[in-house]
């Protein structure tokens, strides 16, 4: 019994080490975008988004048949921490479903409703498999998915059905254990799921196999646990966690509202003759992004989010007429920016000067996401809309835009007449009259 605890004491540490500093990472790389702008206004609209679209997955209703599969997931998920909690709390003291005593009949109810979720969970595991890696639908195909994306889902969806093969070994072993008046092993009272689908293969075991398989079972279900802890960095299943300050700190305002330039509205103020209303001024290079530091830190926190789950790129109409734009792509593609700085600034370094991070690697996000991704966008905020958990793509793009064309001096060649009509008659027509002459006919 000593040797188990201390290994599990050892393993349990370890772990919390290694993904202290993992999460540590995720956070540094989060601040790497402008200082300050995590909003914290309205709290009570924030909160009631958090309770709304992150703890009730309002939007994953929307396609009600995938809604309802995720549902058993994740509420078996919420649900198994009470699991977690009696496996830590028995690991650390040595004893056996330490709660059974002050759960009373509690106890095996609480039991029975996690293992009728685990079933369900894994039937819901299956369909997902299914869909991805059978029928292949059409969002999970995507270029953006090649490769490790795809690895990535198809990983999570096998360890949650280890996860739960750990709950029925343990389980079933356990019952039969009860049954026989074994050791230490109380009685919980009937575990009719596992009873019923793993104790009657188990029944004609020894009772020393029935203690290694029970043990096997907690193990596994344990350890599958910890390697979701350690794995979830580095997977878009982060989006567990993040779930909930990005549904906090999502953006209030409408949709596509883009912010102001004050510094360029003094100088259209400058040039018509009026006196500028705001005092600040931003370097010309300070238009729009080019980069990640260019971003909020609210939308780099996003990026961290996205659940890669396609529902953007799927309505998408840009996309659905063959055009290079991905929504999902181009969230995908900031992660992977900050990915790439957080792995570079060990060698490159990273300093902040007015309140925005300085670092040169000779790349961008332009190295990444081309014009023509950027202006097959119409702004029609489909895929804002789509997103389960918030996201909002178009702010990248229209940021983007704005640099390019601000900085750059680039854009789409047919765009040009109207951003000379627009510095000269102030409309976007190319009128030879001035936009307010009629004002003056008419007085």
């Amino acid at each position: 019994m000593i040797i188990q605890i201390v290994l599990f004491l050892l393993v349990t540490i370890t772990v919390a080490f290694i993904a202290t500093k993992r999460f540590n990472r995720i956070f540094r790389m989060i601040m790497l975008g402008k200082e300050g702008t995590l909003p914290n206004d309205h709290s009570g609209i924030r909160w009631k988004n958090m309770i709304m679209f992150a703890l009730g997955q309002k939007k994953m209703f929307e396609k009600p048949i995938s809604g309802i599969f995720h549902l058993f997931i994740y509420v078996a998920f919420l649900f198994t921490q009470i699991d977690l909690i009696e496996i830590v709390i028995d690991g650390i003291s040595g004893q056996h479903r330490i709660l059974r005593p002050f759960l009373s009949i509690l106890y095996p109810l609480m039991i029975n409703f996690i293992e009728i979720l685990s079933v369900l969970a894994f039937i819901a595991t299956i369909v997902f498999l299914l869909r991805r890696n059978v029928l292949r639908l059409d969002r999970f195909q995507k270029p953006e998915l090649k490769g490790w994306p795809f690895r990535d889902a198809n990983l999570i969806l096998c360890g949650e059905i280890l996860l739960i093969t750990g709950i029925f070994l343990m389980n079933g072993a356990d019952q039969v254990l009860q049954d026989r008046h074994y050791g230490h092993y109380i009685n919980t009272g009937n575990l009719y799921m596992s009873g019923m689908l793993v104790s009657p293969s188990l029944s004609e075991l020894s009772n020393a196999s029935l203690v290694m398989i029970e043990r096997l079972g907690w193990w596994l279900h344990y350890l599958v646990i910890l390697g979701f802890i350690l794995y979830l960095p580095f997977s878009k299943h982060l989006h567990i966690f993040l779930a909930f300050p990005q549904a906090y700190f999502s953006k209030l305002s409408s949709r596509g509202m883009m912010s102001p330039m004050f510094a360029i509205e003094n100088e259209v103020r400058s040039m018509l003759g009026q006196e500028p209303t705001h005092s600040e001024t931003v370097a010309v290079e300070d238009f729009g992004a080019k980069d990640v530091f260019d971003l909020d830190q609210r939308v780099l926190l996003s990026a961290m989010t996205c659940t890669e789950c396609g529902r953007c790129t799927q309505l998408c109409p840009a996309n659905q007429t063959g055009k290079v734009l991905s929504p999902r792509k181009i969230v995908m593609d900031v992660r992977d920016r900050m990915e790439d700085i957080s792995t570079m600034s060990a060698k490159i370094s990273v300093e902040r000067v007015n309140s925005k991070l300085q670092f040169d690697d000779g790349k961008s996000l332009f190295d990444k996401i081309s014009a023509e991704e950027l202006y097959a966008c119409t702004s029609c905020n489909a895929c804002v809309e789509a997103c389960p958990v918030l996201i909002d793509p178009l702010e990248i793009i229209l940021q983007m835009r704005r640099y390019d064309i601000l900085v750059n001096s680039s854009g789409p060649a047919e765009w040009l007449p109207m951003f000379n009509s627009l510095e000269n008659n102030q409309s976007v027509w190319s009128l030879s009259a001035s936009r307010t002459e009629w004002l003056n006919e008419n007085i």
